[in-house]
């Protein structure tokens, strides 16, 4: 809504949300691999409107839990101090990101500021470790029950105790569930090819309703 109303005031007839989706050629399941194992991984670069929220929702948590492997990729974190438990591995390439996102027991997204702020903002991150059947554990934001069913399609925290909260009580199974759930979910509801016939739907409406109106 608060996109809509941003260019119905600039004058725009109508607008209509497009959001990010799964392409599942390219994000899907894969085996695990040994160097991004972790209880909890989170892959994101070092920003000026990320970094406090990556502090409050991973690197607290990670401290508060030593005994916890704890995974981080991206660039800009080689010149920050981390806890002791967290493992950097640096820039992540695309086509190791199914691999990233099935090997740790969860996965965390962090919107940025201006996303969270705004709501109805899913990261195409969210879309990809979905895709991939990783347990997905995200910051809250506005609109997030559009896309994924908390509780059993996504793990939600509204602050770093209750990612800390999640991380302790996360077992494998339910983990696997969740992770099958949200795949399941966005496949059926959140994938590209959807994405684009949505599109097409709309701009025939619009055509149609163009063509009888001058009619």
């Amino acid at each position: 809504p608060p996109v809509v109303e941003a260019y119905r005031g600039f004058g725009a007839r109508d607008c209509v949300p497009i959001y990010n989706a799964l392409d599942p050629d390219t994000h899907h399941p894969v085996p695990a691999e040994a160097r991004f194992s972790a209880d909890l991984a989170f892959l994101g670069n070092r920003l000026p409107d990320r970094e406090a929220r990556v502090e409050a929702f991973f690197l607290n948590p990670a401290a508060g839990l030593p005994e916890r492997r704890f995974l981080i990729g991206g660039n800009g974190w080689e010149w920050r101090g981390l806890p002791e438990n967290v493992r950097r591995i640096g820039h992540v390439p695309t086509a190791d990101h199914n691999a990233f996102n099935t090997s740790p027991r969860a996965v965390l997204n962090i919107a940025r500021d201006s996303m969270a702020a705004t709501g109805w903002s899913p990261a195409t991150r969210v879309f990809e470790a979905a895709g991939a059947g990783a347990c997905l554990i995200t910051d809250a934001w506005t609109g997030l029950e559009m896309f994924l069913k908390e509780g059993e399609e996504v793990l939600v925290a509204r602050d770093g105790r209750d990612v800390a909260a999640h991380v302790e009580a996360l077992g494998e199974e339910r983990a696997r569930a969740i992770g099958q759930a949200a795949r399941r979910r966005i496949l059926g509801e959140h994938t590209y090819a959807r994405r684009g016939a949505e599109v097409d739907a709309r701009l025939r409406r619009a055509l149609a309703a163009r063509r009888g109106h001058a009619a």
